[in-house]
This record gives C-alpha cells, structure tokens and sequence, in this order.
C-alpha cells in the first residue's frame, strides 16, 4: 500500500513539474517573439528615418550595426534564455551563435530591403 502511495505522490510531482516547465518554457518563448518584435520594429524605424534616405549601403549597414542596441540585447538574452530551456543539452556557445545568427539575418533583412529602395530611388 505504501509503494502505491508513494508511486502515486511520485506520479502527482512529476506532472506539476512538468507542467511548471512547460509553463517556464512558454513564458520564455513568448519573451523571445516579444524581443524579435522589438528589435525588428526599431529596425524598421531606422529604415524609415528621412535622414537615413542619402546613406549610402555602406553607411545605412554601419548603422543598422549600431543601432538599437537595448531591443538587439534584450532580444539575444531572451533567446538565450529560450534556447538553453528548450535545448538544455546543447552547449551554450552554440545558443550564442544561433541568437548571434538571428540577430545578423535581421541585420541583412533590412540592409538589403534599404539598398533595394535605393537602387529603385535612383535616377534612371
């Protein structure tokens, strides 16, 4: 009688863990969508910058690459976080290159959306 009960408590913890984690690794993920969408939205307020419209590709690219540093880190922390809850096993330099990566595509993303508008600007 006693093993049932114990196998029973044992039973009852691993699912209110369980479903704690699952809670935890929700909540990370949705702090990782909240962090890409406030890096991608102040990348989007960069493009769009009067001033920014006479950089050449090369200068609008050295600023995209210094700018929105606060949205650029708090979406890196939050993606780390995510990757190292979803993937506890993979080392960590290897969550530091994939939200590295993230935030480089985003990079590129806009860079090349900004040189496509130039070169349809220009005088034909």
């Amino acid at each position: 009688m006693r093993a049932l009960v114990a196998a029973a408590i044992a039973s009852a913890f691993a699912m209110v863990t369980s479903f704690a984690i699952a809670d935890e690794l929700e909540r990370a993920q949705k702090q990782t969508l909240e962090g890409r969408d406030a890096y991608w939205n102040c990348l989007a307020e960069e493009y769009t910058r009067d001033s920014n419209k006479t950089l050449s590709g090369q200068d609008f690219t050295s600023l995209i690459a210094n700018a929105c540093s606060s949205e650029r880190q708090h979406f890196r922390v939050s993606l780390l976080d995510y990757l190292s809850q979803q993937f506890p096993d993979v080392d960590a330099s290897a969550h530091m290159t994939t939200a590295n990566n993230a935030i480089a595509v985003a990079q590129k993303d806009i860079v090349t959306a900004f040189v496509g508008r130039s070169r349809s600007a220009a005088p034909k």
